[in-house]
């Protein structure tokens, strides 16, 4: 009796609470440095990078006064004095000039010829086009002086449009919709649909990638492991080599194994299989041939490690059994290999949509992948939303795939 009433006791109750307390705070503590790395090295920059691709704060904060003076403007016939006025008033608030630059650029990315227009009426508002001290119909005739377009339409319809500061232009650009005048949503123009194309032609180089990854790594890594520990473990490490030699190392070898006087068509011409060389760089060959060799490993790990816990004996067994053995490794020991197939599949899928590198070095104009309009956004164009909703289109494609990889495993472990 005393034993049980000290197991139950108030106190020992108190101290293995205490002691539970005491675990959990040290475990906390040990997880809490990769939480917060995790946190601002990858959710942050993602929340960021969402924000940004439905951002749009050129207009916003450049020209407050004119978005609330077109506030009520039906966008079809000629804005009115005070519109004018305000876009005056706006510009010449203006303390910097690489505002007005940002905001010229915004329009001139709805509106070609925008961008002369901004500047130079930004450049008279800062000597001789002074709002406050002239009528709205003064300023009105003052800047159709200086340029007759400001009594054209799409100019005052590309600032409505984006006085907003959150919109979904960006994002409905990069799968080629638009919104039109009046709100709406709409196809672009079949001339300038450029974006559905790029990501299908990114979705199938990624594909061949990783069918040849999975035609190429799927016997290796058979092999593999049917060997000793030893002699796998020797094997692969040149597998893993790979890992070991920079990405720009590897495309550059390419580059020399791949050009007409290379050793590839050295080797092709020698045993007569071609007559004259062939082009194999600056095209989707030489493209998908790289990245096929760079991430090869990515597919042979997790074949490996699934074949390594197929126990050899099924498919002794089914043979013995009287099964022809090309059968027996397809009925008996295939299906044990799915989980390893989707996983580097999936792996290598996902690592090919966002290659930038490798199609910049080796492909042509017809071969670059979205990553590479992403980089062209970002560097040249300066257009930060337009690179931001391109990137969340690999982030959604990613999800999408990853989300299709779950429910075939599970589905796949249910019927199991």
């Amino acid at each position: 009796m005393t034993t049980a009433a000290a197991i139950g006791s108030p106190e020992l109750l108190r101290t293995l609470a205490r002691v539970q307390s005491r675990r959990r705070m040290v475990a906390l503590a040990l997880t809490l440095p990769l939480f917060l790395f995790l946190l601002a090295t990858f959710l942050v920059p993602i929340v960021a990078l969402l924000m940004r691709a439905v951002e749009n704060p050129e207009v916003a904060n450049a020209l407050p006064r004119s978005a609330a003076a077109l506030a009520q403007w039906d966008r079809k016939a000629e804005p009115p004095a005070a519109a004018y006025a305000a876009v005056a008033a706006d510009l010449g608030a203006l303390d910097e000039g690489s505002q007005a630059g940002a905001l010229a650029r915004r329009l001139n990315s709805e509106v070609p010829g925008a961008r002369s227009l901004v500047m130079a009426t930004y450049r008279a508002t800062q000597a001789d086009l002074r709002a406050d001290r002239m009528t709205p119909e003064q300023v009105r005739e003052q800047m159709l002086a200086l340029d007759p377009r400001w009594a054209e339409l799409p100019y005052w319809q590309a600032i409505a449009k984006n006085a907003s500061r959150w919109t979904p232009d960006y994002l409905l650009t990069s799968v080629d919709l638009k919104r039109s005048v009046d709100g709406g949503i709409e196809r672009v123009a079949p001339d300038q649909a450029v974006f559905g194309s790029i990501l299908l032609r990114t979705f199938n180089i990624s594909a061949v990638v990783t069918l040849a990854c999975l035609l190429l790594g799927y016997p290796l890594a058979y092999w593999l492991s049917t060997l000793s520990a030893r002699q796998a473990n020797v094997l692969m490490i040149l597998v893993l080599v790979p890992f070991w030699t920079s990405i720009l190392v590897r495309v550059a070898a390419w580059i020399v194994l791949l050009q007409r006087e290379g050793l590839v068509n050295k080797a092709l011409l020698s045993l007569n299989v071609v007559a004259e060389p062939l082009t194999l760089l600056f095209n989707r060959t030489g493209v998908i041939v790289s990245m096929t060799h760079i991430l090869l490993p990515f597919m042979i790990l997790p074949l490996y490690s699934v074949m390594k816990s197929v126990p050899p004996t099924y498919l002794r067994a089914a043979v013995s059994l009287g099964s022809p053995p090309l059968a027996a490794f397809f009925r008996v020991y295939l299906p044990q290999t799915w989980p390893g197939i989707g996983a580097g599949g999936l792996l290598v899928f996902i690592l090919s949509i966002g290659y930038y590198v490798t199609p910049a070095l080796l492909g042509g104009a017809d071969d670059q992948m979205l990553s590479y309009y992403i980089a062209q956004y970002t560097n040249v164009d300066v257009n930060w939303g337009m690179a931001c909703a391109l990137g969340a289109v690999l982030l959604a494609a990613t999800l999408v795939l990853y989300a299709v990889y779950r429910r075939v495993v599970k589905s796949e472990l249910s019927l199991g």
